[in-house]
C-alpha cells in the first residue's frame, strides 16, 4: 500500500519537521513493514509553469510529425513574451492549458532544460507529459492538458503536487485495515500519540423505503449492502487535478470522474465500491451464488464462465458483476470520451458499498485468476461498518465535483451486528512478553486501537469492526506488545537443559554423508515431488510397489503431484541438468526420506497446542502418516578417475556403484551381501542385488549397477550412467551401532595371496564369503585385487579371481605354517562351495 505523506497529514497533525523517514521509523516500530520511502520530485527544479497554447505551426519534411508552438507563460519567463517551443505530441490544440518547463529547470532523472536548436527552430523549453514529470500513468500517454480555468503562469510544481514523499507498506494478510489511508493514519496517530481525524465519521442518512431495490439471496456471502443513487452528473465534469494526483501517487490510473471517485474513497476508507450506470441496470439488484455455467464479461473485456460457488451481483438479466472482485461490462460507466465518440455519457449512477465474505471473494479471485484492488481488501478483511460512510463520501464527492444530485432514497440491508468480545486476564500481555506492563497500560493500548475495555483483573474487550484479526487473548497481547515497542522487550537468552546429543540415526546419517563425500561424491538435495510418468521412464513393472504413491491435495506443481518412493528421479534429474550445462564427470549422492502409503488410511487428529501431546496422541499421528524410511542413493557418469600424467584414468562403471553401497554398509557396521539381480531401471547383466540377513533370511535392501539403455534414453542421461539406491534404515537395523574403538595390534600381519579359477557365472561375493568362513578367526581382512579371463589358459567359461588375505593373531606372531594352514582351509571351503581351484 502506497501512502502519500501529504494525504496522511490530512488526518494526523504530524509535526512540520517530520519526514517520511521519521514516519517510516515510527511505523516500523509499531509493527508495520514500511519497505521504502519514495521522494517524489526530489531532483525537480523549476521554473515549471502553466502555459496557454497560442499558435501551432506544423513543420514539414521530417520523419515524424513536429509542431512549432508559441505558448503564453505570463511573466514566468521574465519578459511576458510568448515562449517558442518545438513539440512532437499531438494531443493538444490552440487554446489548451499545458505544463511548460523553461530553460534553467531540471526534470526528474537530472535532465537539464536549456534553449536548443532542433528541426530548424530554436526551442526555448518543453511542453511536458506526465511521464517526463515522474507523475505516473495518466492514461493519455501524451501532453498534460489542464482544465481551462487554470491560471496562466501558475507554478505547476505546486499545482500538480509534484513534490511529496510516499511510504510503500507491505501489508500482511491479517491487517486489511492498513490497505487504506484511514488505517495507516490510525497507526500513525497511535505511534505519535496524536488525535485522529477519522474520515469515516460522517453524517449518514438512515435507510428508507425509497432507495434502489436490492435483494440478497445469500446472507452468508453478503451480510451488508448499501445502495445510493446520484443523478444529473455532468458529461463535461473531469476529475480535478488533486484527485488524479492522489490516485497516481497510490499507484492507480485516473479513468473517469465516477470511477476515480470510487477508487479514491476505497483508498481513503478501505471500503471497495462500485458504480453502475443506472440506465443499464435492469430491475432489482441481487446478490446470489452463480449457476454453474453462467457467463459474464468483466470490465477487463474477458468473458468468464462462472462456478457455482462464485458470488455474483445480478439484475433481471443475470450477473452484472463478480462480488468483491470486478464489475461487469454490461453496466460500465461511460465517460465524456464515449460521448465524443457518439455514445451517451453516464448521467445517473447507483453506488454499491457492500461487505462480502472474505473466503468467498478469495476463492473467486483465484479461480478466475483475477486479482483486483477490491479483492485484495476483501480477502484481508474489510470494516463492515464503513460501508454506509463510504457510500456517503462517494455521493458527496460526486455532487461536489460532477454537479450531481443525491436522491433521497437510501438502501441498506444488513444483518444485526454481533460485536466480538474477548475475555482476557489483565496480566496476560505481561506473561506473554515477560514484561510488567500493568493494567493501565494494557487498557490504554487496547483503547487506542479502538477496543472497548471493561473489568479489573479480568478484562472484557470488545474489538472494533475494522480489526477482524483480533480473535483471541494472544492477539490482544500482541497489540499491547507491538505498541509498547518490540525493541523494548528484554533480550534474555534461554537456558536449555543439557542436550543428549544426536540420535543413532542422525549420527549414521552424518557418517554416511561424510564417507560418500570423502569418496568423491557431491551431495545434491532435491524436492520430494515426482510425476507418476517417471515410473514408466524407469521401466518399473505395473505392479511394482514403488508405483503406489502418496498424492498431495495441493501440490506446488500439477506436473509433480506425488511424493517420491525413490531418490533416483530427483538425482537423475540433477545429473541430467549438470551434464547439459557442461559438467560431464559427475558423482552425486543424496540421503533423504521416501514415502509409502500405508494399507490402512487414517485421518490425523488435530493435536493440542497448549500442552505437549501425549504418547498416545503422537502414536496416533504417526499411524496416520505415510511410512517414511530413509534411503541413500548415488548416480555416476563420465570419468571416475581423471586421466593425466599419473595415468590413463578410467570411466565410472557398475563396480563403483556397488562399492558406494559397501561404503554405506561399513559406516552402518552391517554385513551387506551382493549378488546378481534384475530390477527396474538397471541393466539386467550389470545389476547387483543388495541384501542383508535378518533372522537367517535374506532381505533385499537395494540395487546397484549400470542403468538400462532404454532408461538412459528415456531420461536423456549420458551413456553408461550408473546408480545405486539403498534402504539406509534397513541396513542400520542389522548393523551394530555400538561405538568401536579401532584395534591396534603389536604383532605383525601375515599376507597370503590366492588366485582361484571358477566358472564365469559364479559371483565374486560368493567366493569371498567362502574364503572368509574357511579362513576362520585369524583372517583380519580380504580384498579382491585382480579379475582375469583367458580361454586359452583357463578354459572356456572360466575366470580367475585373485584375493589378498591378511592374517593376524592378537596374542602372538603367526608362523608361516599357521598362515598357510588358514589359507589352505579357506581355499578348500571355496572349492567345496563354488568349485574353485587354485590357479597354477
Amino acid at each position: 500500500m502506497r501512502i502519500p505523506l501529504s494525504w496522511l497529514r490530512e488526518y494526523v497533525d504530524l509535526p512540520a519537521t517530520e519526514t517520511g523517514r521519521d514516519v517510516q521509523a515510527k511505523l516500523i516500530s509499531a509493527g508495520l513493514e514500511v519497505e521504502t520511502v519514495e521522494h517524489l520530485g526530489a531532483d525537480l527544479k523549476g521554473p515549471l509553469v502553466v502555459g496557454q497554447v497560442l499558435t501551432i505551426e506544423e513543420l514539414e519534411g521530417f520523419k515524424k510529425p513536429i509542431r512549432f508552438c508559441t505558448v503564453d507563460v505570463g511573466r514566468a519567463n521574465g519578459t511576458g513574451e510568448p515562449q517558442e517551443i518545438v513539440c512532437g505530441a499531438r494531443n493538444f490544440a490552440v487554446g489548451d492549458k499545458v505544463v511548460v518547463v523553461l530553460p534553467g529547470a531540471t526534470l526528474p532523472g537530472g535532465f537539464s532544460i536549456s534553449a536548443r536548436k532542433t528541426y530548424g527552430k530554436t526551442s526555448h523549453g518543453m511542453i511536458c507529459s506526465s511521464d517526463e514529470l515522474g507523475m505516473g500513468d495518466d492514461g493519455t500517454h501524451g501532453i498534460i492538458v489542464l482544465p481551462p480555468e487554470t491560471e496562466v503562469g501558475k507554478d505547476a510544481i505546486e499545482l500538480l503536487e509534484l513534490v511529496d514523499e510516499v511510504l510503500d507498506i507491505a501489508v500482511t494478510a491479517n491487517r486489511g485495515d492498513c490497505l487504506s489511508i484511514r488505517g495507516v493514519a490510525r497507526e500513525t496517530a497511535i505511534a505519535y500519540g496524536l488525535p485522529l481525524r477519522d474520515p469515516a465519521l460522517l453524517d449518514v442518512p438512515a435507510p428508507n423505503a425509497y432507495g434502489y431495490p436490492v435483494k440478497i439471496a445469500d446472507p452468508s456471502g453478503c451480510d451488508r449492502f448499501t445502495a445510493r443513487t446520484v443523478t444529473g452528473l455532468s458529461a463535461e465534469a473531469r476529475s480535478p487535478i488533486w484527485l488524479q494526483r492522489r490516485l497516481q501517487k497510490v499507484g492507480m490510473r485516473p479513468i473517469s470522474l465516477a470511477v476515480d471517485v470510487t477508487n479514491y474513497v476505497m483508498m481513503e476508507l478501505g471500503q471497495p465500491l462500485h458504480a453502475y450506470d443506472r440506465s443499464l441496470v435492469q430491475g432489482t439488484i441481487g446478490v446470489r451464488r452463480a449457476e454453474e455455467g453462467e457467463k459474464i464479461v468483466t470490465l477487463d473485456g474477458v468473458e468468464r464462465k462462472l462456478h457455482a460457488e462464485d458470488l455474483v451481483i445480478t439484475d433481471d438479466r443475470g450477473p452484472i458483476g463478480l462480488a468483491g472482485v470486478m464489475g461487469g461490462a454490461n453496466t460500465e460507466i461511460a465517460d465524456h470520451d464515449a460521448a465524443e465518440n457518439g455514445g451517451n455519457a453516464t448521467s445517473d449512477v447507483v453506488i454499491e458499498a457492500a461487505h462480502f465474505d472474505q473466503v468467498s471473494v478469495a476463492r473467486t479471485a483465484r479461480r478466475h485468476k483475477l486479482s483486483s484492488e477490491a479483492s485484495r481488501r476483501f480477502e484481508r478483511g474489510v470494516d463492515p461498518q464503513a460501508a454506509a460512510a463510504a457510500a456517503q463520501r462517494t455521493v458527496d464527492l460526486l455532487v461536489l465535483l460532477a454537479g450531481g444530485t443525491a436522491e433521497a432514497g437510501v438502501t441498506e440491508i444488513s444483518a444485526p451486528p454481533v460485536p466480538h468480545t474477548i475475555s482476557v486476564p489483565a496480566d496476560h500481555p505481561d506473561r506473554v512478553a515477560g514484561v510488567e506492563y500493568g493494567r493501565e497500560t494494557v487498557v490504554r493500548r487496547l483503547q487506542e486501537v479502538g477496543c472497548d475495555v471493561y473489568g479489573q483483573d479480568e478484562l472484557i474487550v470488545t474489538v472494533p469492526s475494522w480489526r477482524p484479526d483480533l480473535t483471541d487473548p494472544n492477539d490482544l497481547a500482541e497489540e499491547v506488545i507491538r505498541l509498547e515497542g518490540y525493541e523494548n522487550l528484554p533480550s534474555t537468552l534461554p537456558r536449555p537443559p543439557a542436550g543428549r546429543g544426536l540420535t543413532a540415526r542422525q549420527r549414521l546419517h552424518r557418517r554416511v554423508g561424510r564417507a560418500l563425500a570423502g569418496a568423491g561424491y557431491v551431495e545434491a538435495l532435491n524436492y520430494p515431488f515426482v510425476s507418476e510418468q517417471v515410473f514408466d521412464q524407469l521401466g518399473l513393472d505395473a505392479d511394482d510397489p514403488a508405483r503406489r504413491v502418496v498424492k498431495l491435495v495441493n501440490p506446488l506443481s500439477d506436473e509433480e503431484p506425488a511424493l517420491r518412493t525413490s531418490l533416483l528421479p530427483g538425482l537423475l534429474g540433477a545429473l541430467r541438468r549438470n551434464d547439459g550445462r557442461g559438467s560431464h564427470d559427475l558423482a552425486l549422492f543424496e540421503t533423504g526420506l521416501v514415502f509409502h502409503p500405508r494399507d490402512e488410511q487414517r485421518i490425523a487428529a488435530n493435536l493440542p497446542v497448549d500442552r505437549r501431546p501425549g504418547e498416545d496422541d503422537l502414536a496416533a499421528l504417526d499411524a496416520a502418516l505415510p511410512d517414511q524410511p530413509r534411503h541413500v542413493a548415488v548416480v555416476l557418469a563420465g570419468a571416475r578417475e581423471q586421466a593425466g600424467w599419473w595415468g590413463k584414468g578410467r570411466p565410472a562403471d557398475w563396480a563403483d556403484a556397488v562399492e558406494s553401497a559397501r561404503t554405506v554398509a561399513r559406516e552402518a557396521r552391517a554385513e551387506l551381501g551382493v549378488r546378481k539381480g534384475q530390477y527396474g531401471p538397471w541393466h539386467p547383466g550389470r545389476c547387483a542385488e543388495l541384501f542383508v540377513t535378518v533372522d537367517g533370511e535374506d532381505r533385499v535392501v537395494g540395487h546397484a549397477g549400470e542403468l538400462h539403455p532404454r532408461v538412459v534414453k528415456a531420461l536423456g542421461l549420458p551413456a553408461r550412467t550408473c546408480a545405486m539406491e539403498l534402504d539406509l534404515d534397513a541396513v542400520a537395523g542389522v548393523g551394530d551401532d555400538t561405538p568401536q574403538a579401532p584395534g591396534i595390534s603389536t604383532f605383525p600381519v601375515a599376507t597370503q595371496d590366492v588366485a582361484l579359477v571358477v566358472d564365469e557365472f559364479v559371483p565374486a561375493d560368493e567366493v569371498e564369503a567362502a574364503l572368509r568362513e574357511g579362513a576362520g578367526e585369524l583372517l583380519e581382512s580380504i580384498r579382491l585385487f585382480d579379475v582375469y579371463g583367458n580361454a586359452e589358459q583357463l578354459g572356456e567359461g572360466r575366470k580367475s579371481l585373485a584375493y589378498a588375505l591378511r592374517f593376524r593373531a592378537g596374542d602372538r606372531t603367526l608362523t608361516v605354517d599357521e598362515a598357510s594352514a588358514a589359507r589352505d582351509a579357506a581355499v578348500a571351503l571355496a572349492g567345496e562351495r563354488v568349485g574353485a581351484v587354485l590357479r597354477s
